[in-house]
This record gives C-alpha cells, structure tokens and sequence, in this order.
C-alpha cells in the first residue's frame, strides 16, 4: 500500500461487493406512512451516533442504546441504556426484538459478525455504516460494484491505516453472511463533517480562514473533494430504515461538484472574512509531508493513488433518496457550534496545522516563486 492510498484511509479513521445491484429495494415505491418504530442502536455518544439518535426521536420512534457507558452518560438521560461490550458482552441484548438496528460502532469483524447474528432474527432492517474506504483502488472513480479491499490475514484485528478499510469490507462481508439481503442496508459514507465533528477535518477550513491572513491551500482550486453532513447521513439512515431500502449505498455529496476552490469561497463566505491563499503544488505538499495528512484535511493530490478519492459515485444513494445541503449550510453551522465549544476545546484542533508551521511554510514555498 503507497503511503498516498494509507493517508486517504488513515484520514477515513481519524472525517464485499455491493449486496445489491441496480435500484435499491425499495427506491421504485411510494414512500410508506412513518410508524412508530423501536430502534436499537450500537453506540450512539460519539460523532455519528447523537444525530442518529435525534433523528430517530424526531421521527417519533423509540430509541435503545447500546455501549460501555465509559463517555458522555448524561447525554440521553431518558433512553434506555443497555451496558455492554462488543467483544464478548452482548448478554444484554440476548431475548430482545427491535424494528431496526443501526451499526454505527463496528470496526472489527469478529464483533460485526456477533452481533449481526446474534440480532439478525430479531429485526427486520439492520443498518451497518461502513466507509469508502472498503474499496480496493482510489485510482478510479468507484460505484457500489467496484472491487473492495481486502486482507491477506483475516485474523487481524487491529485497526491501523493500512487495515481501516480491509478490515470494514470483511465487516460488510460478516454482515451479508449473518443478515438477509432483504433485511440488509449498507451505508458508506465518505469524509462526515458538520456540528460536532471531532476530527475538525472539514471543520478546520472555516475556522482557520476566519482568522484571516496569508493561508495555505492545496493543489488548486479545481482539486475535487467529497463530504456528506452528519445530519444528511442520519437523515438518509432513518429513510432506509422507515422505506425498506436495501442494498448498499455511497453516502457522498455529488462527484466533481466540490472542490477547494468551493471550499474556500464557503468558509470566506461564511466567515466574513477574506484570506489571501497560496495554492501550494502537489509536490511542494508531498516534500513536506503534506499530502493526504491531517496538516492539509480533507484534500487528496490528484496525481497518485488516490486521485479518485473525490470522485465516488452517490447515483445509487440519491436514487433511493438522499438529500445533501449545500456544503456552506455545513460551513456555517460548524461555525457556530465552534463557538460554543469550551476555550480548551478550541485550542486543541484535531486537524491542521500550527501557525508558525503554516508561517513556515508560505515563507518556504514563497521562496520557490
């Protein structure tokens, strides 16, 4: 695995074929009248997981959370909480039926394996969130059949760059085998941004413009990128669960629409403020480690192999029904939930890079002008 290839997956950790074809299940029929519905979900105190479950209550169904109960305790109060481990501790789900379960949390495929079938008779729609990242080539612009990852020793368990995607593919393979294929919805998302992202992968652009100044920026303003909002997957997740679709789906915003260019006409948008960029080459970005890293988020080098990384198709998805916000909706807001984080939090972006780095850097490329 080239080191470009290992950073786009790194990046998908720290933001089996498709099991249907052609139209998903349900996409050809009329939307169904939206019934209460109880709906387990595996996690739901992280990133992905709280607009998940907000989602699912503002549906009206009733929601079961499942999770060690080690992070963010008080965050649901008045659901129920079953308290469990997924390796070896799923005693507490043992006996019980849901109308739908969501996957958020599986990353191991021992633990997929588990759980999928150790529910798969007690449900009727079994949602797994997977990544882009389970595809074998970022060479080539890749739909839901094209080739997955995959690992010469399945016995791994350890979650790493090289292993992140592999190891969710032989998820989604742990799934198939356990579930129907009519019970089944597979959703995997690209890079997920908006209000609450711990990462700060996307959530760095319109932050660091808004300090204004000289900026560094990658490639060139044509440079294609993907995201989906989290409040757009969530969204897309409950419609799968309350329309019976099938299948599975690239949760991606529209491929070649967005670019950096894009990007930074959306964060000075929604900043109010204007920058002054230099648009660094692809090998001033690869001599200094740039490329594919958390120090430049989000952007991937066109050259290389994962020039197709911003290229995923979402036809399939948005066939069945996905909706994705205009990219500086998401600007915008992750603005202002950023300002209600504590000073300590705003401190410590997960994602970027220092100012006297960036200082050092436009300095360095400026002198190659």
């Amino acid at each position: 695995m080239t080191s470009s290839r290992r950073q786009f997956i790194k990046a998908g950790i720290l933001g089996s074929a498709a099991i249907a074809s052609g139209l998903p299940h349900s996409a050809s029929a009329a939307k169904k009248s939206i019934k209460p519905l109880k709906v387990l979900i595996l996690g739901g105190t992280g990133f992905l997981g709280p607009h998940m479950v907000r989602e699912t209550l503002r549906r009206g169904h009733t929601v079961t959370l499942f999770n060690r109960g080690r992070s963010k305790t008080t965050l649901f109060p008045d659901l129920e909480t079953i308290i469990g481990d997924r390796d070896n501790g799923l005693d507490g789900l043992k006996g019980r039926r849901w109308d739908a379960v969501i996957d958020n949390s599986g990353y191991v495929p021992r633990h997929v394996e588990d759980s999928a079938r150790l529910l798969a008779s007690n449900t009727d729609r079994y949602v797994y969130t997977s990544t882009v990242s389970v595809y074998a080539d970022f060479t080539i612009h890749n739909d839901e059949s094209s080739p997955l990852a995959t690992m010469a020793d399945e016995s791994i368990e350890e979650v790493t760059g090289e292993t992140y995607g592999p190891l969710k593919a032989l998820c989604e393979k742990r799934c198939e085998a356990a579930v129907a294929a009519d019970k089944l919805t597979i959703i995997r998302p690209t890079y997920v941004c908006g209000p609450g992202d711990h990462t700060d992968r996307f959530s760095w652009w319109p932050i660091r413009t808004r300090k204004g100044g000289e900026m560094i920026w990658p490639g060139t303003p044509a440079d294609v990128i993907q995201i989906i909002d989290v409040r757009d997957l969530a969204h897309f997740t409950l419609d799968c669960i309350d329309e019976d679709i099938s299948g599975a789906f690239n949760a991606v915003n529209p491929a070649g629409e967005y670019t950096m260019g894009h990007l930074l006409a959306d964060s000075q948008a929604v900043s109010g403020v204007t920058v002054e960029p230099h648009w660094i080459s692809e090998a001033f970005a690869y001599e200094h480690e740039l490329a594919g890293s958390r120090k430049l988020p989000i952007w991937n080098p066109v050259a290389g192999d994962s020039g197709g990384a911003g290229t995923f198709s979402g036809e399939r998805a948005r066939a069945a029904g996905l909706h994705n916000r205009p990219e500086r909706e998401t600007a915008r807001d992750i603005l202002s939930w950023w300002d209600t984080q504590s000073e300590e939090r705003r401190a410590d972006m997960k994602s970027g890079m220092t100012a006297e780095h960036e200082a050092e850097l436009i300095a360095a490329w400026k002198a190659l002008s």
